[in-house]
């Protein structure tokens, strides 16, 4: 990575061996520093992540639920309809052909107007 920044390899004189480490050992200072800031800006930024995911499992777990007993709502209505077609109460049927319809054209009247 060091490369990436313009960095260029200059070997140590050997002469001064001594102060040498101690220049070597302030540079591996530094990069400790910043490294070990990387690393907590990871570390922040992946529970933050981990919060964000907990969160979209809740809502959609709660989605579901509320899908599934929607889901029941139906077809135990539909089921109800079936039940009212098959005994013949064709009446009925009509009536509830005409309330939609009714219904309907109300929307239609009520979004016409605005």
């Amino acid at each position: 990575m060091r490369r990436s920044q313009g960095y260029n390899y200059q070997p140590i004189p050997q002469g001064s061996a001594g102060g040498s480490n101690d220049v070597l050992e302030e540079e591996n200072e530094r990069l400790a520093e910043e490294l070990q800031g990387k690393i907590g800006a990871l570390k922040s930024l992946t529970i933050d992540i981990g919060n964000e995911v907990r969160y979209q499992d809740k809502l959609l777990r709660g989605i579901d639920d509320d899908m599934d007993r929607t889901g029941g709502f139906l077809s135990t209505t539909m089921s109800r309809v079936i039940r009212l077609g098959k005994n013949g109460h064709q009446k009925y049927m009509c009536y509830m052909f005409l309330f939609v319809l009714g219904v309907f054209f109300v929307l239609y009247i009520t979004l016409k107007l605005r």
